[in-house]
């Protein structure tokens, strides 16, 4: 009988335990929308990528004004490769945008008036029909403007949503937004951005010249170039990551798609953080993480030996024959107590 009773015990508290943490989760964007802001207006600063605008810290809610144009064109998708990309100021992929929970957002969307389509902006932050897609809907040439208050603390993805809606992001519609959870993230020494993106052209990989865009070879998921920020040596020589011994690195990694999954990997480091799907749930001590397209994560680890580590997709053939490939340059003292060649 005391063995029921014990079972029975383990089992409600149990029960009354997982509806605690039931009613603590639905309650935090009940309680984030009820944050006050303060101050005056501010413009938000946006940064290209690999670069992210400094962290928010503890600042108080306010109300935060975003600008973002739509930009057509013409850039480098490869060495001696050209593309028309499709961007979100200019970049591939486009402007990092940074706030934190309790912010009054007024985004602005201006379509630059030498597009040849309409845009829009779906930003998986938004609690809202499309995610604000419907209320941006902008010809070349004119400017929308919506309004939301940043809920829920993580790391999304935005992206265009106009019909065709794959081909707009598969032409590097997309990009990624912070909302900081209040007294912002835990302080690191250096933050980048990156996100992979998989496009479809005409030609083979390295083919020369302007390519253009196969809606066949998209729809059957087969990419010519799978590639970081826009360009398979976005990350490579004068691109490369730069960090130091001793120093905390932060990636904010993110997946525009439009259709392969990311199995994102550091050659020789080991992340000591990863805020699962850009979430608020840590895993720990993780060799490889996966990112779906439209989907994000953000990856800390410290680097203790100097170096460079090399940066891939780890669906391999995707790195060294398709362009998932960057680098990350540690510099500083040696560490033999970590790391030693014993190559003559």
């Amino acid at each position: 009988m005391k063995k029921y009773l014990l079972t029975f015990a383990t089992l409600l508290s149990v029960i009354t335990l997982n509806s605690c943490k039931k009613s603590s989760s639905e309650s935090t964007a009940a309680d984030t929308e009820k944050i006050s802001v303060s101050g005056n207006a501010e413009e938000a600063k946006l940064t290209s990528p690999p670069f992210v605008p400094a962290a928010i810290g503890d600042r108080a809610a306010k109300k935060l004004i975003v600008r973002l144009e739509t930009i057509e064109k013409t850039g480098e998708l490869a060495d001696g490769t050209q593309y028309n990309f499709w961007t979100f100021g200019g970049t591939v992929p486009g402007s990092f945008i940074r706030a934190r929970v309790g912010d009054e957002i007024e985004f602005h969307l201006k379509n630059n008036e030498n597009s040849t389509f309409p845009h829009n902006i779906d930003l998986h932050a938004v609690n809202g029909p499309g995610g604000g897609a419907e209320a941006t809907f902008v010809a070349p040439g004119k400017e929308a403007v919506f309004n939301f208050k940043a809920l829920n603390p993580g790391l999304y993805v935005y992206h265009c949503a106009t019909a065709p809606v794959g081909m707009h992001i598969a032409n590097g519609m997309y990009g990624l937004v912070l909302i900081e959870p209040e007294g912002g993230l835990p302080k690191v020494d250096k933050e980048f951005y990156i996100m992979q993106g998989d496009f479809y052209t005409k030609g083979k990989f390295g083919d020369q010249g302007l390519q253009e865009f196969d809606m066949d070879k998209a729809i059957a998921e087969n990419p010519d170039y799978v590639v970081f920020n826009g360009n398979t040596g976005a990350l490579l020589n004068s691109g490369e990551l730069q960090a130091k011994v001793g120093e905390t690195v932060r990636f904010f990694v993110g997946n525009g798609g439009p259709n392969l999954t990311s199995s994102f990997h550091v050659i020789g480091e080991i992340f000591d953080k990863v805020y699962i799907e850009g979430g608020s749930k840590i895993n720990e001590n993780v060799q490889t993480t996966v990112i779906p397209p439209g989907g994000a994560a953000i990856l800390e680890f410290k680097a203790t030996v100097p170096g460079e580590y090399v940066i891939v997709d780890h669906a391999i053939f995707r790195a060294f024959n398709k362009g998932a490939l960057g680098k990350i340059k540690i510099t500083g003292a040696d560490n033999p107590k970590v790391f030693k060649s014993n190559k003559q």
